[in-house]
């Protein structure tokens, strides 16, 4: 009967639950503040690169969409037959320096002249043949 009492006495146990107590607080100091706050801290700073991130995407983007272009000086309205070859009609303007103006032009020619297609077209330096931008 002594050796029972003798696992079951206190002194035994006093160190283990001393131990007990101290793990279970490192325990939930670990996994209620350490590693929630390391998380969070992880996921705050992804976020911040990701949005930051595409915001710097979409501004190069629009820097270079937006870059300046060489816009042409001078349009040509070009009269083309029934049979598509190039002629020339007395009385019309052909030169114009807006494309705006042109289109408005070349759109009433189409009315005054059905058998008749119109080319809107404007060579800058550096081409030898000249861009058609509408034809109708």
């Amino acid at each position: 009967m002594q050796k029972i009492l003798k696992i079951f006495d206190w002194k035994t146990y006093t160190f283990t639950a001393i131990a007990v107590i101290a793990f279970s607080n490192i325990v939930v100091e670990l996994f209620s503040q350490t590693i929630p706050n390391v998380m969070i801290t992880f996921f705050r700073n992804a976020g911040e690169v990701v949005i930051l991130g595409s915001v710097f995407l979409f501004a190069i983007a629009w820097l270079v969409r937006a870059r300046p272009h060489n816009r042409p000086k001078k349009y040509d309205v070009i009269v083309f037959d029934v049979f598509g070859k190039e002629s020339k009609i007395d009385g019309i303007r052909t030169q114009f320096k807006t494309h705006d103006v042109a289109w408005s032009f070349m759109k009433q020619y189409k009315e005054t002249y059905p058998l008749y297609n119109f080319a809107l077209v404007s060579k800058q330096k550096k081409q030898e043949k000249p861009t058609i931008f509408k034809y109708i």
